[in-house]
């Protein structure tokens, strides 16, 4: 298992990621296109995923351009293995590196999403039109917390 930066041709596997998931599921899936997985991973953002012989276990991917958290997600019987703590943790803090002062991201409320994104640190800063938590994170990498603080 390694983490590596995410390439073009990762696209249609992390797609198959998102559509897995159990939670935070997308109302209409023909609203994410290869397109913009494309767009982020090679003009507003960068994304990471986690890869074990060519499959993809997992994938984060940020929105530069809206300091946005736009994806992170792991395949469902990978949940609980550290593939999207040490995902989240690479992507903020490549993020932060290079000076951005704070990240935003949106999840369904009462999943286990919610519940990762507080314990890593992010604070609630309201409700979407659609029902989603919103959630910030302030740049500053000496506060991440350590795998084993989970």
């Amino acid at each position: 298992m390694f983490f590596r930066e995410a390439k073009i041709e990762d696209i249609p596997k992390m797609h198959t990621v998102r559509m897995a998931v159990q939670e935070n599921k997308l109302s209409d899936p023909a609203r994410i296109t290869p397109e913009d997985y494309t767009l982020l991973l090679t003009e507003r953002g960068k994304g990471w995923v986690c890869d074990v012989e060519g499959d993809i276990l997992g994938f984060a991917i940020v929105d530069l351009q809206e300091a946005l958290v736009w994806a992170l997600f792991v395949l469902p019987e990978q949940e609980g293995n550290f593939i999207g703590r040490m995902l989240h943790d690479m992507m903020i803090s490549w993020c932060f590196s290079r000076g951005i002062p704070k990240l935003t991201l949106t999840t369904a409320p009462g999943t286990r999403a919610e519940k990762f994104y507080q314990k890593s640190g992010w604070q609630k800063i309201g409700i979407t039109e659609t029902g989603e938590v919103q959630f910030q994170l302030e740049n500053n990498l000496d506060e991440l917390i350590a795998p084993e603080q989970i």
